[in-house]
């Protein structure tokens, strides 16, 4: 898709949203802006922040690493299957 097309993508989303919807523009804009980046999350930065927020909620590491790597299968990526050594070398490095 080329630049101008992705501009007028995104015009017509956010006219959209704001017509559908009780988002205003500048709202509608904040929206496609996190959907988009929820969906150029890539692995290592995925499991950083999940394992930042499991550990906020007092998740223990063992726990959170294997929730992780359950949670990767459902992700809108595809991740390379990861051990538990492999999702705290991400973390921890």
């Amino acid at each position: 898709m080329t630049a101008a097309r992705a501009s007028a993508t995104f015009e017509e989303l956010r006219t959209h949203l704001s017509r559908t919807t009780s988002l205003s523009p500048s709202e509608a804009d904040r929206v496609i802006a996190e959907v988009l980046a929820y969906f150029d999350e890539d692995v290592p930065g995925f499991v950083r922040r999940r394992h930042a927020e499991l550990q906020a909620r007092g998740v223990r590491n063992d726990d959170a690493f294997e929730r992780i790597a359950a949670e990767l299968r459902t992700r809108p990526f595809s991740p390379p299957e990861l051990s538990v050594r492999q999702l705290r070398r991400i973390v921890y490095t």
